[in-house]
């Protein structure tokens, strides 16, 4: 069912927009008004709204928001802490950077609301080592909001003491699962830890605490702009509001761009407003639709929304928003091999499985793509990667954390989709779409 609201672009509406970052820019346009209702709404009611707004995270997982927040004990004699997940590490994915770079005060709004409704005073945004550029915007902006009284002792005159602070990770993609963030805001190594306990009930400093993403909260003000109501019409029955997703890999127009939860991924593809289709001569093969990790689907399979419970149909998942191309030059083994690697290299090592598993499907797939594989290295990929997480369904890994799922989900996937051109590796012993360098997708440019 097709959304009756008009669209309009809230997350990404002031992009290009002149100084659209600062405090001055975001209060023009109607900035911390909507915190200004929220501090007059009881903390119960704030997160009522958000739950009626059927907003969802944008991280990865798609746990309605305002659910995560009711976890957290009302009575808990111990301080309380939101940390904000800017470590946006998922290859494929890079939205969160903009709104950081662009306007990172509607995400500070939606920290302070999410603060208030929580009874948090210290918030830390925890951002990716190499966004040297989105943390200096993110800090400036924080600045600005201290000298404004947004931040601070009050929190526009509420008698609410709310402090945020930037820390820079070092760059390990396993720093964005939520609880490997909490050991290295702690100063520890980041390694995931066992759940339960949640981090809502036992987080950072072993205090209730409440992770979101950053375009998660920077949606938060847009509920109460403009009421819980108008946000979940916005979307589907389950799933609020608007989302931005990636474009990268085999199309004209590659960006990040905010669409509706009914927007298909052909649509993404071929519409003049996005990707404006493929390289002349050049066709879809395959389409990685929520970044890396989440399993592909085919050329004929794109006729689905890009909203979590339609892909989740699909035996995908709308993930991070990361939706890559590949077009039909695209050697399918040799692109799996790129994505193994990635996993082996991120892997904390913590999990036997994941420790043995993501190396070992990394050199069997090294040795299918340079012509050396058997028929039985097939089966031994499938069982490597049924050993790390098996599927379907999605979720049922034997890792302490989901990068795990995250290195076998792909493999899975792969073969299930595109065995022919395994198995033709393996026949014709050497890559029948020849020796083409890492990240070549044909001949244009």
């Amino acid at each position: 069912m097709a959304s009756t609201t008009a669209f309009e672009p809230i997350i990404s509406g002031a992009w290009g927009k002149p100084q659209s970052w600062t405090l001055d820019s975001y209060r023009k346009r109607g900035g911390y008004e909507a915190l200004k209702k929220a501090l007059e709404m009881a903390p119960a009611a704030i997160i009522d709204e958000v739950k009626k707004s059927n907003l969802r995270g944008r991280g990865g997982a798609g746990f309605p928001t305002g659910l995560k927040w009711s976890f957290v004990p009302k009575d808990s004699p111990k301080p309380k802490y939101l940390a904000v997940n800017a470590d946006e590490s998922e290859p494929g994915t890079f939205k969160d950077r903009y709104i950081l770079e662009l306007d990172p005060h509607m995400m500070l709004e939606g920290i302070a609301i999410a603060a208030y409704a929580l009874g948090v005073h210290t918030c830390y945004v925890y951002i990716r080592g190499e966004f040297k550029f989105p943390a200096e915007r993110c800090q400036a902006a924080i600045d600005e909001a201290y000298k404004a009284g947004i931040f601070g002792k009050t929190v526009l005159g509420k008698d609410f003491q709310l402090d945020c602070y930037v820390v820079r990770g070092a760059g390990a993609y396993i720093c964005g699962e939520e609880t490997a963030l909490l050991e290295s805001l702690e100063g520890k190594k980041g390694w995931p830890r066992l759940k339960p306990p949640f981090p809502a009930v036992v987080g950072l400093f072993g205090c209730p605490t409440v992770v979101n993403n950053v375009e998660t909260l920077a949606s938060v003000p847009h509920v109460f702009s403009r009421g819980s109501d108008w946000y979940a019409k916005l979307g589907t029955d389950k799933s609020g509001g608007t989302r931005l997703v990636c474009l990268s890999g085999t199309v004209k127009r590659p960006g990040v761009y905010e669409v509706d939860m009914f927007t298909t991924l052909s649509d993404l593809i071929f519409n003049p407003k996005y990707g404006q289709g493929m390289p002349e001569g050049r066709k879809v093969k395959a389409v990685i639709p929520g970044g890396s990790s989440a399993p592909v689907l085919g050329a004929d399979e794109l006729d689905v929304a890009m909203e979590f419970e339609a892909l989740k149909v699909k035996q995908t998942m709308a993930g991070s928003g990361g939706v890559i191309v590949m077009d039909d030059s695209s050697c399918m083994v040799r692109c799996l091999w790129r994505v193994a690697r990635f996993y082996a290299e991120e892997s904390c090592g913590q999990c036997t499985p994941c420790r043995e598993g993501t190396p070992w499907q990394t050199r069997l797939l090294r040795k299918i793509e340079e012509g050396r594989g058997e028929m039985s290295d097939l089966e031994m990929l499938s069982h490597v990667a049924a050993s790390i997480a098996p599927y379907p369904p999605i979720g049922l890994g034997n890792t302490i954390c989901a990068l795990g799922d995250a290195a076998a989900l792909p493999t899975h996937s792969f073969l299930m989709r595109f065995r022919a051109e395994f198995e033709a590796h393996i026949h014709e012993k050497r890559c029948p779409f020849g020796d083409k360098p890492w990240g070549a997708f044909g001949d244009w440019s």
